[in-house]
């Protein structure tokens, strides 16, 4: 039996007339999936913390698509407020797909604006509120999707729900990946919920595999001394994949016409590692409902944001675009 072809950008489907947020743009996996996001047409808002390298993203990808279709936002995913502010700013009436993929990993100890432990509070609470507070935004459109990006890594974590936010002790790999098992966690939940509520509402977890990107080297990681630095670019450089590879999960959940809600795609590879984008359905933290529930309890509770999934959405202004 021949195998089926590498699934390629090619595959993905016109989106003209989807108002997409992709965050974490500026670089990476976010940036790949802006980009190609954008070169099939859909009108790509790129929600970034640091606005210099926002706008030098934003005149890059304009001048590699041609699209119009591109626009920067402020987006620091530490920060409630400005998670706030940015959703309360929103005026492209729907929202067709979220992305959620911006994350901070495996950076030294620290706390939020708000004070939660960096890793927990920005790849897991900031994705939370963010999608919670866009949520009448999503649910004014067709067929809207949340993308959000966890991590293979997800696998090693030993999820304790009484240590998310560093209240005992920091250990930087566990809290990286428990943070996205938490992702994957909430990702599932979503689409349970939103399924009870009968909401047409696709909600996909996703996992980029071994990825060449500076989220490593980047950000909160840059301090860390020149010979961090130097040994974590050989070993990205010689062992993971280029970036476009890792960008192809996010772009296939968020534009896979037939993929149910609540699918969570990894590489085909061994360990998840490397490969072309796969539903995997035998994952023990998919069925984990009761983990789940808990933490997303939790979750409106040190974010204050909760879910109207049950309220009918008030009708929002059309796009215009």
């Amino acid at each position: 039996m021949r195998n089926p072809p590498p699934w390629t950008f090619h595959a993905i489907p016109d989106q003209s007339g989807r108002v997409a947020v992709v965050t974490g743009a500026n670089s990476g996996i976010g940036y790949v999936t802006a980009r190609e996001l954008a070169r099939r047409g859909a009108h790509v808002v790129l929600a970034c913390r640091d606005p210099g390298r926002g706008e030098a993203a934003l005149a890059r990808m304009r001048d590699e698509t041609g699209s119009a279709h591109l626009e920067l936002r402020r987006l620091d995913l530490g920060s409630l407020a400005a998670i706030r502010e940015f959703a309360d700013g929103w005026d492209l009436g729907r929202l067709d797909l979220l992305v959620n993929n911006a994350g901070v990993a495996m950076v030294p100890y620290a706390r939020t604006a708000d004070g939660f432990e960096s890793q927990f509070g920005v790849n897991h609470l900031g994705a939370f509120a963010l999608t919670g507070l866009l949520l009448p935004h999503l649910l004014a459109a067709p067929d809207p999707r949340v993308v959000t990006v966890s991590s293979e890594g997800q696998r090693f974590a030993r999820f304790d729900l009484d240590n998310l936010n560093a209240e005992r002790r920091y250990r930087t790999a566990f809290a990286y990946v428990q943070s996205k098992r938490a992702n994957l966690h909430f990702a599932v939940e979503l689409q349970r919920r939103a399924d009870a509520a009968g909401r047409q509402l696709r909600s996909m977890a996703v996992a980029p595999g071994l990825t060449r990107t500076n989220v490593l080297t980047g950000g909160a990681n840059s301090g860390r001394g020149r010979l961090y630095a130097t040994l974590t670019r050989l070993l990205v450089r010689a062992a993971f994949r280029p970036t476009p590879e890792g960008a192809k999960t996010s772009l296939y959940a968020a534009t896979e016409p037939d993929l149910p809600g609540g699918s969570y795609v990894v590489p085909d590879g061994v360990l998840q590692l490397r490969g072309e984008p796969t539903r995997r359905t035998r994952e023990r933290a998919v069925r984990d409902t009761a983990t789940a529930a808990r933490l997303w309890q939790l979750s409106e509770r040190l974010t204050g944001v909760t879910y109207a999934l049950s309220t009918t959405a008030a009708p929002l202004p059309g796009n215009g675009l």
